[in-house]
């Protein structure tokens, strides 16, 4: 070899050397970039649960009082003092039986004592009165019911008008039997709203007239305006509000993992919200998995790992 050229053969050979150390530490560097994109990639943890297509109800809550449906009052047919008495509170009374006698002497007259008669056939509620005391025609001898027919009395709120009508089944409970439920349904609607209140008096009649509800009892009723059924519906958790959006996270498969999947941000409509059933209008079907917790914290296409599973809301809607 040309001593000359050995020079520039060197040359060239180192060269290629380091040009080959550079491609392969290029190589290694894009791997080693590849490797960490995978390991950066962020995985949520959400609890998911299924939609379902069923049934949701809407009602109204209110208090009322159990009263008789049928209570009258009784008067003496003369002024007087009340001498005898022989009723008291919780006795039955026929009809023309006499429960008191009022004697209407005056000071230098003497007249025979005036019996005074039960106006209907019942048990007695209330006896406002004593024995010595004078009595005018106007004044109450005593409150006779028919406890055997008992109804709930209620007040609606002015604006709750519109959604009531006869025949609207009611949900019942008593703080004197909890967990127990009693059924019933609108029987009347007052014509009028009153003044003051802005309210309408509504009457309830009990399906079961069970001796458990006493009359002056505070109840809490649960009136259900209206039913739907075949819809879609959720927990209410589930829905997210943001920048006057509303939609929820529907998990996909990831095809690489069997473990992760993909969060879609799905819009949808929102229609009738009961407790924690939500119904959906439009955008899910049902059957499909929604996240319902650790939905706030991811967003579309997020890669998310199940953690727990929430039991999907029953088909029918038992109001209680």
């Amino acid at each position: 070899m040309n001593k000359k050229r050995r020079p520039y053969t060197i040359i060239l050979l180192t060269i290629f050397i380091l040009i080959s150390a550079c491609s392969n530490k290029t190589k290694e560097t894009s791997e080693d970039i590849q490797e960490m994109d995978e390991e950066q990639i962020t995985v949520f943890a959400v609890s998911t649960t299924l939609s379902v297509e069923g049934e949701i109800k809407d009602y109204l809550q209110l208090n009322g009082d159990v009263t008789a449906k049928t209570t009258v009052d009784t008067f003496a047919d003369t002024a007087g003092k009340l001498n005898k008495l022989f009723i008291k509170v919780g006795d039955t009374v026929r009809k023309d039986q006499i429960i008191a006698e009022v004697d209407p002497s005056r000071p230098g007259m003497t007249f025979a004592s005036s019996p005074v008669k039960a106006s209907i056939s019942g048990t007695v509620t209330q006896v406002p009165i004593q024995i010595g005391s004078q009595i005018a025609p106007s004044q109450i001898i005593a409150k006779i019911s028919k406890m055997d027919e008992m109804e709930i009395i209620i007040y609606v709120p002015e604006r709750f008008i519109s959604k009531m009508r006869t025949g609207l089944s009611a949900i019942i409970k008593t703080a004197a039997y909890p967990g127990e439920i009693f059924t019933g349904s609108i029987q009347e609607l007052s014509p009028v709203v009153d003044q003051i209140s802005r309210t309408m008096e509504v009457k309830i009649r009990l399906n079961d007239m069970s001796s458990k509800l006493k009359a002056g009892m505070f109840v809490e009723v649960k009136i259900i305006t209206e039913e739907k059924s075949g819809i879609v519906k959720l927990p209410a958790e589930a829905l997210i509000n943001r920048f006057g959006e509303y939609y929820v996270f529907v998990l996909t498969e990831d095809n690489e993992s069997n473990e992760r999947h993909i969060a879609e941000k799905r819009l949808v409509t929102p229609g009738l919200r009961m407790d924690n059933q939500l119904e959906i209008l439009n955008g899910l079907l049902g059957g499909e998995v929604v996240v319902v917790r650790g939905q706030t914290l991811i967003e579309n296409q997020s890669m998310v790992k199940i953690v727990s599973t929430v039991d999907p809301l029953s088909v029918s809607d038992e109001v209680q």
